[in-house]
């Protein structure tokens, strides 16, 4: 199975620094639909991992939750793209929990669920600790220079990020690099 990891905020859709809270506030990412359904055309099947402490840190519920991914998957459908499951993590950092990125919790968990190491599944995000959690279970490591990695249009990331990250501009450019190597 040609599986993809994909962050979420900051990667597929804009990002905040009050957090992404209701449906109305969850606005994709020029580009970033038509990437996720040129990955499904080319044979692969997307996954979200994304920390949402919003949740635990009470400033939206599971509910508020749940229409913005039925929000993300109606506007990828109206593009012929899909994404299969989304598996996220509701805790704040102070919980110490084994499923917030840059733990690798939500990778096992895609691991589990698909019954399948994820050695060298490409993994895509914004932030260092999304590719952190990533590499923890052996995905290859692509940073999008969208959301927190705005912050370095030359491509040039920090020693945060690991090793052989690869660097592209958006979600659209990961897709493009991926279809292409086939």
């Amino acid at each position: 199975m040609k599986l993809v990891i994909l962050d979420r905020d900051g990667t597929i859709n804009e990002d905040s620094a009050d957090y992404i809270k209701s449906a109305q506030e969850w606005q994709p990412l020029p580009g970033a639909l038509d990437a996720i359904a040129r990955l499904n055309h080319a044979g692969w099947h997307v996954v979200v991992a994304t920390n949402q402490s919003g949740l635990g840190r009470g400033l939206f519920d599971v509910a508020a939750l749940n229409a913005m991914h039925a929000k993300m998957h109606s506007m990828l459908a109206a593009v012929g793209g899909r994404i299969d499951a989304v598996f996220y993590c509701p805790h704040g950092p102070e919980e110490s929990c084994n499923c917030r990125k840059p733990a690798p919790g939500l990778f096992e968990q895609i691991a589990e669920r698909y019954g399948m190491p994820l050695t060298g599944m490409p993994s895509a995000g914004d932030s260092a600790r999304d590719l952190v959690a990533a590499v923890a279970v052996g995905c290859e490591p692509h940073a999008v220079l969208t959301g927190k990695a705005a912050q370095y249009p030359n491509g040039v990331l920090p020693s945060t990020y690991p090793d052989k990250t690869i660097v592209h501009a958006d979600l659209s450019a990961f897709a493009d690099f991926i279809v292409s190597r086939g």
